[in-house]
């Protein structure tokens, strides 16, 4: 039997290696693009709330109030039933603090007392009190027993002036916010950072705490509801809350390497279509 190869005929077993290398070449593709997409059951928040039972909601962590600690700026008024009295004791130095706002701006708008090393400050006429390690409420009444040994009725106004929290990563306005109040949830600072970007991984947010000198740190889940039931639900003053990318961030910073596989993957495609074409 005489073999031979007609001009312009290409065998059959050179034709399904091409087909397989194109296929392989296909796949390949196809696998980097997955790989960059951002799954939807990873960016809905609180996913099993329709299976939690009212039981487990009502067992949520309970608000309890932060303490007064070192380098903390409290707001102190005291009225009394004479004005000019009380105005002697609310005159407060000017007080630098970060501002709420994405350029981080110094801010010189909060006055208030400065709570020194040994846990005091220094009011007018009262002298120093002792205010570390106290809520703000438990800090007005001593306040408050002091001032009644210089003035008739006095009402005591107290709160943190400097209730700041740090808002970093994958959110779309991060910086450092000064807050009016003291009872503030992760939820709440990350509505103040206006929220994660859709590249933000939602279920390891980290929380970072100065708690008496060392730091403390923890992970929230946003998909899940056990956030309600973390001690960290609740922020405390000076608390960091980081938002670290997901993986299809990191592989749109590494764009140009992703082309660079592809360009490299289409060339030994074409090489090897046109080797077992012309072998």
């Amino acid at each position: 039997m005489v073999n031979f190869i007609l001009d312009g005929y290409i065998p059959m077993n050179k034709i399904n290696n091409s087909k397989r290398w194109t296929t392989l070449t296909v796949l390949l593709l196809a696998v980097v693009l997955i790989s960059s997409c951002v799954s939807n059951k990873k960016i809905t928040y609180f996913q099993d709330i329709q299976t939690v039972n009212q039981a487990k909601l009502e067992g949520a962590t309970k608000y309890t109030e932060p303490t007064i600690q070192t380098d903390d700026v409290l707001s102190i008024n005291i009225f009394t039933l004479n004005p000019q009295s009380g105005s002697i004791v609310n005159q407060a130095a000017s007080t630098p603090t970060l501002g709420g706002n994405t350029n981080n701006s110094l801010s010189t708008q909060n006055t208030g007392f400065l709570v020194d090393k040994n846990g005091e400050i220094e009011l007018s006429l009262i002298g120093k009190v002792k205010v570390a390690n106290l809520t703000t409420y438990q800090a007005r009444e001593l306040i408050r027993e002091k001032a009644s040994e210089f003035y008739k009725q006095p009402n005591v106004q107290l709160r943190f002036a400097n209730f700041k929290i740090s808002v970093l990563g994958e959110v779309n306005a991060p910086s450092a916010y000064t807050l009016p109040n003291e009872k503030v949830t992760i939820l709440d600072a990350l509505s103040l950072a206006g929220d994660l970007t859709i590249y933000g991984k939602r279920d390891n947010i980290l929380i970072i705490r100065d708690n008496d000198g060392k730091k403390e740190f923890a992970r929230l889940n946003l998909n899940s509801s056990d956030i309600f039931n973390s001690p960290y639900y609740y922020l405390r003053q000076n608390d960091v809350v980081y938002v670290e990318p997901n993986k299809a961030k990191v592989s749109a910073n590494n764009t140009p390497q992703i082309q660079t596989i592809g360009i490299i993957t289409s060339v030994l495609s074409v090489l090897v279509l046109a080797f077992s074409t012309f072998k």
